[in-house]
């Protein structure tokens, strides 16, 4: 009697505990173009690999943005538990910079700035000029990477001629070397075709405006007789914001500010900043200037947020560009214009708000 067919094996059946995987095939497939009879094999598939997502409707809203680098984050916004640092190398703080270098660079740039102020008073002008040469290279790089294409040139000769009509002509000088600068921008672009016309002019105009004419009321300030203690004051009130905030926000912060923007700035870092502010401004403006002490509070108050929001501001372009920081010039601090984005703004205030309370 002849032996019954062998059936053929079924399939196998997982292990337990693992994830079934189907093997490649190899079988062949007609091709199409081709004769009927002509086949060729497929080659094999890597296994498909699933990752758990969710909807916008189960997105976290305290997740950082997509575009922001885990470097620049920190901890705080990424989750992911702090490096370890290596034997030797230099000590971080906890916004993740070279402590010892940041505070070197700072008493070098603060030193060169006081020299320029007392020993030969238009020599500030220089030190500004160099600042905006410096920045605008800087930010106009960082822009080009990130697919804009300013047209460097014409906002580096515009700036500088922003900061000279500044310091001659006053604030209609420095109103009409910015509207020079913007119509040079427009004609240069030209060259170069319409493709990206728009967007090249626009990202150009905003560095013209967000450097050389925010840099050119520091020169406005140094104008009056008293213009070296009006510099010294607006730059003494930055960097008490920044000192007085960096304290508060690493002893007692907690709650963020803008998570999105700057996952490290607190409220509790922003009081701090305010009260920094606030004593030094109500110390100088009524013992050095012999102004009103309520005239030094507000311009404390106002220092300090023009200060923040400039930080914020460069912290939300750098975070749109995908980048930590704008250069590497300075160790422990990135580039200039890391450095130059509290002072912006808060010149424009110190300028309008000493004008009035304390006018030369």
């Amino acid at each position: 009697m002849p032996a019954a067919p062998t059936p053929p094996p079924g399939p196998r059946r997982p292990e337990h505990g693992r994830a079934r995987v189907a093997e490649p095939t190899t079988e062949a497939l007609p091709v199409v173009g081709r004769s009927p009879g002509a086949s060729r094999p497929v080659p094999p598939l890597p296994p498909v690999q699933t990752v758990d997502t969710a909807d916008d409707a189960g997105r976290d809203d305290d997740a950082p943005p997509v575009t922001a680098l885990p470097d620049a984050l920190g901890a705080e916004a990424t989750g992911a538990p702090p490096a370890e640092t290596p034997s030797g190398a230099p000590r971080v703080s906890r916004a993740g910079r070279d402590l010892g270098a940041a505070i070197g660079v700072g008493a070098g740039l603060g030193a060169v700035v006081i020299a320029s102020l007392f020993l030969y008073r238009p020599a500030f002008l220089l030190v500004v000029a160099l600042a905006v040469v410096v920045s605008v290279t800087e930010l106009v790089r960082a822009l080009d990477n990130g697919g804009y294409r300013p047209p460097l040139p014409p906002v580096l000769v515009g700036g500088l001629l922003m900061l000279g009509l500044a310091w001659v002509r006053g604030p209609a000088g420095l109103v009409v070397a910015f509207f020079i600068t913007v119509l040079a921008v427009l004609l240069w672009r030209l060259g170069d075709g319409p493709v990206g016309y728009l967007r090249d002019t626009s990202a150009a105009v905003l560095v013209a405006l967000y450097v050389p004419l925010l840099a050119g009321f520091a020169v406005l300030l140094l104008v009056p007789d008293d213009g070296a203690a009006r510099v010294l004051l607006f730059i003494a009130t930055v960097v008490c914001s920044d000192v007085g905030g960096y304290a508060a926000g690493v002893l007692f912060g907690k709650h963020p500010m803008a998570r999105r923007i700057s996952p490290k700035k607190s409220w509790e870092g922003f009081a701090g900043s305010v009260t920094a502010c606030v004593v030094i401004g109500v110390l100088a403006v009524t013992l050095a200037f012999h102004g009103p002490w309520w005239g030094g509070v507000l311009f404390g108050v106002a220092m300090a947020a023009t200060a923040t929001v400039g930080d914020l501001a460069e912290s939300l372009i750098k975070r749109d560009l995908g980048i930590k920081d704008m250069g590497t010039l300075l160790p422990g601090h990135g580039g200039l214009m890391d450095r130059m984005d509290s002072l912006l703004p808060s010149a424009v205030v110190a300028y309008l708000l000493l004008s009035a309370v304390v006018p030369a």
